[in-house]
């Protein structure tokens, strides 16, 4: 039964606030970590954008608590079908938040909506379906439900941001939202979940360099690498046919290359 429902974006701190709640007595706490270790969660959400019917319950079966998205990006529904859960709304300045979301979140996505990175996408989900359904995923509950179709650039990102904050302040009553910035520790949040705050200092997880090294990397390693041997065997492929078939052969398989090593290069983890 899930009792704290985080509504903040992905990129506020939300790798803190989980570790924080599960320190809490609130975890296991579903986070986007979540469908990393296990790609087939992501058929959950992928359900619930294409609009057909969810079981929350099963959804989260064995977890008290779920931050960040995919479930942020439901928190309508999900304070309303988990009536008496908390909602916490983490913030921070939007354009920090703007750039720890386009050096990490977004940094795939931004790769596959140019041009020459439509024909990875395209070929990512028969590749490595796993890869293909976090993609998918993403899409639906990111890009799609919450930047209207399609990643934005700053000006637009940061006003959707501001947007967000305003829509959950004005929908979840005073005595059930807590306004959040993880940066002010522990009291805000006992505060307003009615616990003692913990002899221990607060967890600081997830920073941006953090995450380049260990939930890209982990995404590279688990889902990404399958899908580049993929492409190269491919490409290899098509070089081949374009000896026989003429120039729009190898240009195909040129293409391939370029999308595969800028994919590649997207997610290799960033040094500080």
């Amino acid at each position: 039964m899930i009792e704290v429902i985080g509504a903040g974006f992905g990129r506020t701190g939300t790798a803190s606030l989980k570790a924080a709640l599960e320190e809490l007595g609130y975890g296991p706490c579903y986070h986007m970590f979540e469908v990393l270790g296990e790609p087939r969660r992501a058929e959950d959400w992928i359900r619930a954008g294409d609009g057909l019917p969810v079981d929350w319950d099963e959804v989260f079966t064995g977890y008290r608590s779920t931050v960040d998205w995919p479930g942020a990006s439901y928190w309508r529904e999900l304070s309303e079908h988990y009536p008496k859960a908390k909602v916490v709304l983490t913030v921070r300045d939007p354009d920090r938040w703007f750039d720890s979301a386009a050096s990490t979140v977004f940094r795939l996505q931004y790769i596959v909506q140019r041009p020459w990175g439509r024909p990875l996408r395209r070929l990512v989900p028969l590749l490595s379906p796993g890869l293909g359904a976090f993609l998918d995923m993403n899409d639906r509950a990111i890009r799609d439900r919450v930047f209207g179709g399609r990643y934005p650039q700053r000006r637009e990102a940061v006003e959707r941001f501001r947007a967000h904050i305003d829509e959950v302040r004005d929908a979840v009553p005073e005595d059930r939202l807590l306004v959040y910035d993880v940066a002010d520790g522990w009291e805000p949040l006992c505060d307003f979940l009615g616990t003692e705050v913990p002899d221990a200092p607060f967890p600081s997880a997830n920073a941006s360099d953090d995450f380049g090294r260990t939930q890209i990397g982990q995404v590279r390693r688990r889902l990404a690498l399958p899908a580049a041997a993929a492409l190269g065997a491919a490409a290899v492929g098509a070089a081949a046919a374009g000896r026989v078939a003429g120039p729009a052969a190898g240009a195909a398989a040129g293409a391939l290359v370029l999308a595969g090593a800028a994919a590649a290069r997207t997610l290799r983890p960033r040094r500080p």
